[in-house]
């Protein structure tokens, strides 16, 4: 079986709307580049035509389709793909592409010079905010940001942009781990790596806000606050034992 370089990870819930163009985008962009690739879609039981659309793009070998028999969560979803991509690195990118593939290269500079993981952030002064979010999510995030870099990560200012690139290895070593299935697992992961001692590059991106966000701004909010919780006090019961 040839090597592949570049897994892409996409967990996709209720995606009809939008996995047909990601695809087609990601695979236009990868036909140019002179590496092995793959693209894992994680459909985390869709109610819609998400795989049936998907479905129309696996005859090309390197695309291939995972089926959650029911909805399990964004983190389910991701380590599902990620332990069976079988890249030498490995991407995860939301569904919307809200982060052009093409930003990609940028966090590839990162693992080249050394970095275990390079992880797209919307936060930084560099960054270019194309469609920006409306001013709830906005408010909403920054708050969030505030409270994860205050009890948990206080080096990273964007834990939730769903565009990160990990070494294959580390990716399966951190993800076979993790234990979050919802929209938090970044957190539980990014916990995890500075646990490890692993190198860590939050990295400027382009970034388009999609206004079809499966993320509520409130109720997920409230959910995600809980779970940071737990993970928090995970950490203090091993740092005891």
């Amino acid at each position: 079986m040839e090597n592949i370089c570049l897994s892409i990870v996409i967990p996709a819930f209720n995606e009809e709307e939008r996995i047909e163009r990601t695809l087609s985008s990601i695979r236009d962009y990868l036909k140019n580049k002179l590496i092995s690739w793959e693209v894992i879609v994680v459909d985390d039981g869709s109610k819609d035509r998400t795989k049936e659309i998907v479905s129309r793009f696996v005859s090309d070998k390197r695309i291939s389709l995972i089926e959650n028999q029911e909805n399990k969560g964004k983190g389910y979803s991701v380590k599902r793909g990620i332990l069976s991509a079988k890249g030498e690195f490995i991407l995860f990118s939301d569904a919307d592409l809200s982060t052009p593939i093409k930003e990609v290269d940028k966090l590839f500079l990162y693992l080249r010079r050394g970095y275990d993981i390079a992880i797209g952030s919307r936060r930084l002064v560099e960054s270019r905010i194309v469609v920006p979010q409306s001013w709830i999510r906005r408010a909403m995030g920054k708050i969030f940001s505030s409270i994860i870099r205050f009890f948990i990560l206080p080096r990273i200012k964007d834990t939730q942009c769903g565009f990160k690139l990990f070494k294959g290895a580390v990716a399966k070593r951190l993800f076979a781990a993790s234990r979050v299935r919802g929209f938090t697992f970044d957190i539980e992961i990014l916990c995890m790596a500075k646990k490890l001692n692993l190198r860590v590059q939050e990295v400027p991106i382009e970034w388009h806000d999609s206004p079809k966000s499966k993320v509520n701004p409130i109720v997920d909010t409230f959910k995600m606050l809980i779970d940071i919780y737990k993970i928090k006090m995970t950490s203090i019961r091993k740092n005891i034992e």
